[in-house]
């Protein structure tokens, strides 16, 4: 079992279960420090491989994620293993897919979907979700039956 992120860490949120996970860009260096555990990588092709766990969320840039209900399915994994694990959330920037899917794990963690983009933004970045309609689908995935319609 790996510990847990520091909160002073960059790019670290607290979601309200006290879980922290690592939000970044993948085009700038790794930070300095521990490295991940466990990673989701938000991109249109396949990452280079890492020295730890990761998925591959097919999600092309400025878009939403090619299967919703696999994006629903590997969030909530990650969120789960945040509380015992160093969980980063990364695509090509650190902004709009990562801010994205950083929303959609508050809004599994316990964060209306109405106030998960300003959760994530307050806390992780505040140009995060960056699209009208990465916004509208962090408002879906809080209704799970419409979360393949997003």
């Amino acid at each position: 079992m790996a510990e847990s992120w520091n909160s002073n860490d960059p790019g670290t949120i607290r979601f309200p279960s006290g879980v922290l996970v690592r939000g970044r860009g993948l085009r700038h260096p790794l930070p300095a420090g521990p490295t991940p555990s466990f990673a989701v990588h938000l991109l249109g092709k396949r990452p280079p491989l890492t020295d730890w766990e990761a998925r591959w969320l097919p999600w092309p840039d400025f878009r939403l994620p090619e299967d919703p209900r696999q994006a629903r399915s590997v969030l909530q994994e990650a969120l789960t293993r945040a509380a015992d694990e160093r969980v980063e959330i990364a695509c090509g920037g650190g902004r709009g897919r990562t801010g994205t899917a950083l929303a959609c794990m508050a809004v599994l963690d316990g964060v209306p979907a109405a106030e998960a983009v300003a959760f994530v933004r307050r806390h992780y970045h505040p140009r995060a979700v960056e699209t009208p309609w990465q916004r509208r689908f962090v408002l879906r995935f809080g209704k799970p039956e419409d979360a393949e319609e997003a």
